[in-house]
């Protein structure tokens, strides 16, 4: 790619990196930065706040309002850098050895940088067909803003032909990763001494027992596995993530919180597990807790349900970025993306992004220089798709 191209991406992921849009803040900073842009280059540009009005979704369009168009799409939000021995200022862009360090970098706002650089080329394109950029919230935490987007793009009737997200994969081409729900799940007991455990209900012990049948979902989640398979491990897993209640030694605790996620890998496994841990809850559980106390309860709080990214045969976004970056074969990861909500609408997605998921969300995260030029190339060439 033209040097003057790559120098213009950098400086805008400079800018980019310098919006600490960590997901507990707002990005709408960021989001007008980016419209502003977009809109000088003559994009039809829809900004979407979120509930709270302190976040916000962008959607933008160059070339034709009309089906069949492209998406590059990125989330706007990066991880926390509180506890991280970073050897520079996170938000502060700084440049060595080919490599551009800064929160976000990689994971994702080099994309976002490369897609905007990019945006120039296309508004002086005669486009023929558009190329929408989508720029979403709180992917970190349960991909809330891309959550909202389908659903925006889902009622207007938009069809895209196919979606990129640019997640950091070294530029190589993932046609599939498992899903990924979080749980979050609350016990309501009834606190008393500990002499006699039989007058009270312990949220705590309820939770182990609720934890020890999530547990025992396992064996047949292995046995459940497809036969190709290309994950690793190649089945559906489970993993509780943080056990918190209790006290005292002496005192029945009235109150318990599990969190737990499972990464499927296909949907049916989603709702085996989600129905299984219901029927335990409802006949076995709830029962035994409210025969001692009526008011005892277990609530459970859906943090995020994201879905999988389903490999699809002949899929149009797979084969299109074959044709960008001249690669002939794909991969399959495990950690999640936005890929599978865009599917879920009839959306053919594909993950193809610059920088490593190595540096993502660590210390000194970084992109390098030439996973950038890479991108940039893939860019480029979309512009002949779009004429």
């Amino acid at each position: 790619m033209a040097h003057d191209q790559l120098e213009n991406t950098a400086d805008l992921l400079g800018k980019l990196i310098a919006f600490p849009t960590i997901s507990s803040d707002s990005n709408l900073p960021l989001i007008a930065f980016a419209a502003e842009k977009l809109e000088r280059l003559g994009a039809s540009v829809r900004v979407s706040p979120d509930e709270s009005g302190t976040k916000a979704n962008l959607f933008a369009t160059l070339g034709p309002e009309a089906d069949g168009g492209i998406v590059l799409s990125g989330h706007s939000d990066v991880v926390p850098v509180t506890g991280q021995d970073w050897t520079s200022d996170p938000f502060l862009m700084r440049e060595e050895d080919g490599r551009l360090f800064g929160r976000g970098a990689c994971d994702m706002k080099g994309f976002i940088a490369a897609s905007l650089a990019m945006a120039e080329h296309y508004a002086a394109l005669p486009l023929a067909r558009p190329v929408h950029f989508a720029f979403t919230h709180d992917e970190e935490t349960g991909c809330l803003g891309a959550q909202a987007l389908i659903r925006e793009l889902r009622d207007i009737g938009m069809k895209p032909a196919a979606c990129i997200i640019g997640e950091p994969t070294l530029m190589r081409i993932i046609e599939g990763h498992k899903g990924c729900y979080e749980y979050t799940v609350e016990f309501s007991g009834l606190a008393g001494h500990g002499s006699v455990p039989e007058a009270g209900v312990s949220a705590v012990e309820y939770a182990v027992r609720y934890v020890s049948h999530l547990m025992s979902l396992r064996p047949e989640l292995e046995a459940r596995c497809p036969a190709a398979s290309p994950f690793d491990p190649p089945h559906t897993t489970l993993q509780v993530g943080r056990v918190a209640g209790g006290i005292a030694h002496n005192v029945i605790a009235d109150k318990c919180t599990v969190d737990w996620e499972m990464r499927p890998v296909q949907n049916s496994d989603a709702d085996f597990v989600k129905a299984r841990i219901r029927e335990h809850v409802e006949h076995d559980l709830l029962p035994a807790m409210r025969a001692v106390h009526p008011a005892a309860d277990i609530v459970t709080h859906t943090m995020g349900e994201i879905a999988g990214l389903e490999a699809m045969p002949d899929s149009e976004a797979v084969k299109l970025v074959y044709q960008l970056t001249g690669a002939n074969t794909s991969d399959f990861v495990c950690f999640g993306t936005e890929a599978g909500l865009f599917q879920q609408i009839g959306i053919p997605a594909v993950v193809c992004g610059p920088g490593s998921i190595e540096q993502a969300h660590k210390p000194d995260e970084y992109v390098e220089l030439d996973q950038l030029d890479q991108c940039l190339g893939m860019l480029d060439r979309l512009g002949g798709k779009l004429v």
